[in-house]
């Protein structure tokens, strides 16, 4: 190949050197006009400058050496600034409804990024220090996204580090809005996260068009060491989100698989050791303790009412945590809901209208709870009616007892303990383990849970 030419093999990319020929034979000639331009003349206007249009890679043999790594390859192909910030450009074949044919079809969709972004994002350090010395921008945002975003997203420790001492912007932007503590959803981020606060990272930064701040995406993930980090250099844990939430709100919000309560029940403790507040509400007024009901997260449950969470907070639907667990009854029959549903009553939780009984009719365990609040058991024949004949059958022994109790006079030790309840409210939960009074009548005091109704 001659020694005047590209190293590129592409048409396409070989026309990028006359492109630049008459860039440089443009930029020489207004020098020469700058120089001669008499000192009274006004500069030219901005509009009249020549804009420097973007270059474009679609050359196979430079595409598989950014996706491989080859070195040497990549040595030969960007020699230069102009090469190592050429826009990656593929193409790829998307299925899309065609009104007028009346068919899915196919059709191309560019992908752009860039050479920096590639090797960033496979962690190949050499290749993201060769196009650093060739001049390729740190902070170039191409296809959406700036480098430091794929490093960060496919944690890429000493990618990060690599790029942040070569001047990276810990607050850049993408496209969308995020900064690249944003993008540090997974708990082998970590390490990044720490990079970019060490490097100057703002962590109450906030999403463009959501507001999130990075403690907001690591309670929504569940990352218990991404909140200590972020609260540890200044989190603030008021800060709300557009939909109005708090990290707090959005932590009970995302806990919607019983199985990973452990994590986010670790972050949510953590936020209120920290000062969160227990009571604000977010998103159509609901608090952590709605959320938290209505995903069946017991443990929360039990550490958001330790903290002072009111438990007759109605939302914007008029609903009370309590409403929100029975609503959720059906859901989650596998995870204790009776537990939540107790809890709250001993917090002083108001008994909920007995049409409401028909969403906890799969769980007897809950309808027992929730019956024994009442003083007595009114006639609602929805609950009898969505219990199917085989669950009655497994536990007749209960249904049969509660239907045979309806509008019946309770014994009176039920009514005495109802009594008591009633007068101590909402300091059941402590009033009562303090009473001089014998261990198996504490629990009953306390609506333990029989397997019949007396």
């Amino acid at each position: 190949m001659a020694q005047e030419t590209f190293a590129f093999t592409s048409s396409t990319l070989r026309s990028l050197r006359l492109q630049r020929e008459m860039l440089e034979l443009e930029d020489r000639r207004r020098a020469l006009a700058r120089h001669y331009l008499p000192r009274r003349t006004s500069p030219a206007p901005r509009s009249s400058m020549l804009v420097r249009q973007p270059r474009y890679c679609r050359d196979p043999m430079a595409h598989k050496a950014l996706y491989t790594g080859d070195l040497q390859c990549i040595k030969d192909l960007f020699k230069d600034e102009v090469t190592a910030n050429l826009i990656v450009e593929t193409v790829s074949e998307e299925l899309l409804w065609s009104e007028e044919l009346g068919l899915w079809a196919l059709n191309p969709k560019k992908k752009h990024t860039s050479p920096l972004r590639i090797a960033a994002n496979r962690g190949y350090t050499d290749c993201i220090k060769h196009l650093i010395m060739q001049g390729a921008n740190v902070n170039a945002t191409v296809g959406g996204r700036a480098a430091l975003h794929d490093t960060c997203t496919s944690h890429r420790t000493e990618c990060t580090q690599l790029l942040l001492s070569f001047g990276a912007n810990p607050n850049i932007l993408s496209e969308d809005g995020s900064a690249p503590l944003h993008v540090c959803t997974t708990p082998e981020t970590l390490q990044c996260a720490q990079m970019l606060l060490e490097s100057g990272a703002s962590v109450n930064l906030t999403t463009r068009d959501r507001r999130v701040t990075p403690l907001h995406v690591a309670a929504r993930h569940g990352l218990e060491e991404h909140v200590k980090l972020y609260l540890c250099n200044g989190a603030n844990l008021s800060l709300r989100n557009r939909a109005g939430e708090t990290a707090l709100n959005t932590a009970c919000a995302s806990a919607e698989e019983p199985e990973k309560a452990g994590e986010y029940y670790c972050v949510v403790k953590k936020l209120l050791d920290c000062g969160a507040d227990v009571k604000m509400a977010g998103r159509k007024n609901h608090t952590p303790l709605h959320n938290a009901c209505g995903n069946c997260h017991h443990r929360i449950v039990d550490l958001l009412l330790q903290h002072g969470a009111e438990v007759n907070a109605l939302n914007c639907a008029g609903y009370t945590p309590l409403d929100c667990i029975l609503q959720a009854v059906e859901d989650y029959l596998d995870w204790q809901p009776e537990r939540i549903v107790l809890a709250l009553l001993n917090h002083g939780a108001v008994p909920v209208n007995p049409k409401v009984w028909k969403y906890c009719s799969l769980s007897p365990r809950t309808l027992e709870v929730l019956l024994n609040s009442y003083d007595r058991i009114l006639s609602c024949e929805a609950w009898v009616e969505a219990v199917p004949p085989e669950l009655w059958q497994e536990h007749r022994i209960f249904y049969d007892s509660a239907l045979q109790m309806t509008n019946q006079p309770r014994r009176l030790q039920h009514l005495a303990r109802w009594a008591l309840r009633r007068y101590l409210g909402g300091w059941c939960h402590s009033a009562v383990p303090g009473l001089k009074l014998p261990e198996p009548l504490k629990a009953y005091v306390l609506l333990h849970i029989e397997g019949c109704i007396r």
